[in-house]
């Protein structure tokens, strides 16, 4: 019975992906992201309380794309030299002193400038999650693998914007705001020595540490081109609208914090239970219908934001926005199975790269449309991430639809 018992937990260890590294890893983001939830989504009504405006909140949006964009590639060499292990301790513990100068800020200028440091974890951080998942796991695991990842990365998304919100109202603004950067540096701290001590970290390959930017991308396959021209038009028009949907809940429909964090939370939950059986799928059957879904959603919760003239059916909105994630596992699987080989970190960082970069103007573009008409800024980003749907059919499906895995 218990020999039984212990082939049955290992075929579900298994069939979930659940290595060592991979378990340190979701477990390290799921406590950081816990923190970092409690106040990220209400960040534009802070700088609001700061003294921002409604173009310093686009502003924002564009340096955190910027930055985004431009620490990708480094992460994918510091990645590639380090290893994960001390790759991800590493921008752990930056991101500690951006938290910290989030906590004493006085003015949206001071709040800028940690940003510059938060974003070390948020983006550098990426091509060592996507190359420890490709070096661990096989390819018909991997989907699940950041299945797995998601899932955990996105409870306290459930969590964490309701309690933020709660502590918002009961506190203020402010001392609401404070109280969540306090617990992101503990939270992080935390993380750091967590990751440090359980990582397992194999020899890294001898490499030319000299490869330019232009190599990268000439080692870069055709069909990894092709998605990441859908991905920058599916993604610009998120970005166009992501930093306004706070100020539209609140401040266009009339909603509170509480109410914006219980939205929030119904999109996660929405996402999490799409994550399990979509990657199973996508590891059995082919990455192509699940992507191809993800960019559908991009297109249509926008849309119904942009439509949405009362409070009541705003939760549609966020149900669409759940069903986003159904080919996100899909998608970051087939981008570590097309970045093969020993320069995979800088492939995937220049990808990201290029994505980012690529959005940087789109808050800027929302914030212009937001002066016109609120309205305006959904049904635009809504517009842009359908021909990235497009794109992505006519272009890449095709292409990859008689891959095996």
């Amino acid at each position: 019975m218990d020999n039984n018992l212990a082939l049955k937990v290992r075929k579900l260890v298994d069939w979930l992906a659940l290595e060592r590294n991979i378990v340190t890893m979701v477990l390290a983001v799921l406590i950081i992201t816990l923190g970092e939830q409690m106040w990220s989504r209400f960040v534009p009504k802070y700088l609001e309380a700061l003294g921002a405006s409604t173009l310093i909140i686009g502003l924002y949006g564009s340096i955190k794309l910027l930055l985004g964009a431009f620490y990708q590639y480094p992460g994918g060499v510091i990645s590639d030299r380090l290893g994960a292990k001390n790759a991800l301790t590493l921008f752990s513990i930056i991101a500690i002193a951006g938290y910290i100068l989030y906590l004493i800020s006085w003015n949206w200028e001071i709040f800028l400038l940690g940003t510059f440091l938060v974003m070390i974890w948020s983006s550098m951080s990426q091509p060592a999650l996507f190359s420890l998942i490709g070096e661990v796991l096989k390819k018909k695991q991997r989907a699940m693998g950041f299945s797995i990842q998601s899932i955990l990365k996105r409870i306290p998304i459930i969590i964490a914007p309701p309690l933020g919100g709660f502590l918002i109202m009961r506190l203020g603004l402010i001392q609401g705001m404070k109280i969540g950067f306090i617990v992101s540096i503990i939270l992080t701290i935390f993380a750091s020595m967590f990751q440090y001590k359980f990582y397992t970290q194999k020899k890294k390959e001898n490499i030319e540490s000299s490869i330019s930017l232009l190599e990268t991308s000439k080692v870069m396959r055709k069909e990894l081109k092709y998605l990441l021209v859908a991905d920058i038009l599916a993604r610009f028009g998120s970005y166009a609208a992501s930093q306004y949907i706070v100020l539209y809940v609140i401040n266009v429909l009339g909603g509170s914090s509480l109410n914006f964090g219980l939205l929030v939370s119904l999109q996660m939950f929405t996402a999490i239970l799409t994550y399990l059986p979509a990657a199973k799928m996508a590891d059995i059957y082919g990455r192509g219908p699940f992507i191809a879904l993800t960019f559908m959603f991009f297109s249509l919760y926008t849309l119904a934001l942009g439509i949405t003239n009362t409070l009541a059916i705003v939760p549609i909105s966020f149900i669409l926005a759940g069903l986003r994630e159904i080919g996100e596992p899909a998608r970051k699987a087939l981008i570590v199975d097309l970045a093969e080989g020993p320069y995979r970190g800088r492939i995937i960082g220049l990808y990201y790269l290029i994505r980012e970069l690529s959005g940087f103007p789109a808050p800027i573009i929302g914030s212009l449309l937001w002066y016109i008409n609120p309205r305006y800024t959904f049904i635009f980003a809504s517009m842009i991430s359908f021909l990235g749907l497009v794109i992505f059919i006519t272009n890449v499906f095709r292409k990859i639809r008689g891959t095996t895995l």
